[in-house]
């Protein structure tokens, strides 16, 4: 009776031994399966960045890349604020007024990419052709952007999209 009392305690060790040895051996397996969702150590580092503005003078333009998109950053003048700030209207397509899209007015934070079908408008670069609003035209098909980014004319359904940011201080902001 006592042998049979002994397999028995050690059949229940070994029973748990072989099923805790299971279970880490499932968990080792399936760790490399859970870990390679995080995202990678390169899209981590664009998750935000911080931007100089200092050496933007007005008028001028800037594009840095940000998450893999172009993000157009513009010191406006004060005509391009008069215009964008008097073209308030409800009647826009995308009605937006220029307030909710720039946090300081002279400075105009966008996600670079046309909200037809993702191309990127020009308007950027000096001699640009900039559509019949003064901001951004998108030669694709025809979308013409104003000087806060808001859709006027052509088949875009929406304003170029406004990216998070804040301003660290005067002359740098935090994208992201």
């Amino acid at each position: 009776m006592s042998s049979d009392h002994n397999d028995e305690g050690r059949r229940d060790f070994l029973m748990v031994a072989a099923g805790s040895f299971a279970a880490v051996g499932a968990a080792g397996a399936l760790w490399p399966l859970v870990d390679q969702m995080n995202p990678d150590a390169s899209a981590k580092a664009l998750a935000s960045i911080e931007v100089d503005l200092s050496p933007i003078k007005e008028g001028q333009a800037v594009t840095v890349m940000w998450r893999g998109k172009p993000i157009f950053i513009r010191k406006r003048t004060a005509e391009e604020i008069k215009e964008a700030v008097s073209a308030d209207s409800t009647d826009m397509r995308d009605p937006q007024v220029d307030g909710e899209r720039a946090q300081k007015p002279e400075w105009l934070v966008l996600i670079g990419i046309c909200t037809h079908l993702g191309c990127i408008p020009r308007g950027q670069s000096t001699g640009d052709v900039q559509g019949d609003f003064g901001g951004w035209f998108c030669p694709c098909h025809g979308s013409h952007y104003d000087t806060s980014g808001r859709i006027r004319k052509g088949p875009a359904p929406t304003n170029l999209e406004v990216p998070p940011y804040a301003f660290i201080s005067d002359t740098k902001i935090k994208i992201g």
